[in-house]
């Protein structure tokens, strides 16, 4: 690594008045560890979207644990009662709402269909409730709800709460402090509302750069890791300094070089890892205090410190 480079990743993240942790491992060791505006090493943050890449990965292990059947099982049988659903509903599987195709009515990127949801007095009957634009496994749209659904399903199917599901992933990485958002009837919010620290969400993003392996244990099963964090779809985006962008399963992926697959969350929240440069970057903002610019502006500028700075300090 380049310590020049990195301590000029350091000072253009401090430029960014939100911006509030950046930490990256290479060849799984800590190389960078900074943080801005009054945070620290015991900050617990509330990461958003990255809750889905965990949940993902909760998928993965429920899957080789046959907790659940398989990837086409419909989310039916794991949602009723008391949630009342159609044929429409009953036609979604467990992969759309990984690849988020499920199909429903839904706008969060530029909508406020998030902000609904979130205030629904039941979270999954919300989702349930909306028409379907299309039919499951058709079009990709990002969709909060839907994961968040998934969680609940990953829920019935372990007969146990998401976060004592979680429990042992989390034990395998040395990760002891853990923070979810309550929802309704006893639920976490899965498609975002969890809080780590910085070396936590680290330690994450090595365990999917070693494909699930931590140790000499297999955590998350290999194929998995690499089913999830392959390109699942045709189109590509650009998003502020990255190109050639598209998603996996519950992780975003760009084929641009150096390949990368990311955990993504509202605001500027990135578990970034380059696997060709065996390296993750971790960075996090105050997405709670936007008054001055948008959340898709932060992002962009937070990702631009990982890909322009960052990466490019691995030699």
């Amino acid at each position: 690594m380049s310590a020049v480079a990195l301590r000029a990743a350091a000072s253009d993240a401090a430029a960014i008045a939100l911006f509030r942790s950046l930490l990256a491992a290479r060849h799984g060791r800590l190389v960078a560890e900074y943080y801005f505006g009054g945070a620290d090493s015991t900050t617990r943050f509330d990461v958003r979207s990255v809750t889905k890449s965990i949940v993902g990965a909760l998928t993965g292990i429920a899957l080789r644990d046959r907790v659940l059947p398989g990837v086409a099982a419909s989310i039916a049988p794991y949602l009723a009662p008391p949630d009342t659903l159609d044929s429409a509903d009953s036609g979604v599987t467990v992969h759309n709402l990984l690849t988020m195709t499920s199909g429903y009515q839904w706008n969060e990127e530029t909508g406020d269909d998030y902000n609904l949801w979130i205030s629904a007095e039941n979270h999954v009957q919300y989702l349930l409730d909306r028409p379907h634009a299309t039919a499951p496994g058709v079009t990709f749209t990002y969709n909060s709800a839907a994961v968040h659904t998934l969680g609940v399903v990953l829920q019935d199917a372990a007969a146990m709460p998401l976060p004592q599901y979680a429990a042992p992933l989390f034990a395998a990485l040395g990760v002891d402090t853990v923070v979810w958002e309550p929802l309704d009837r006893g639920t976490v919010n899965g498609g975002a509302g969890i809080a780590l620290r910085g070396r936590d969400l680290l330690k994450f993003g090595q365990l999917f750069l070693q494909r699930g392996w931590s140790g000499n244990r297999s955590v998350v099963p290999e194929g998995w890791v690499d089913e999830a964090t392959r390109p699942q779809f045709a189109w590509r985006r650009t998003f502020g300094p990255l190109s050639h962008v598209t998603y996996g399963m519950l992780w975003w992926v760009s084929d641009a070089a150096p390949a990368a697959f990311y955990a993504w969350g509202y605001g500027g929240q990135f578990v970034y890892v380059v696997p060709s440069r065996d390296l993750v970057v971790v960075a996090t903002t105050d997405w709670g205090n936007l008054s001055q610019v948008t959340p898709q502006a932060l992002a962009a500028t937070a990702l631009g410190v990982i890909v322009n700075d960052v990466v490019p300090a691995a030699r």
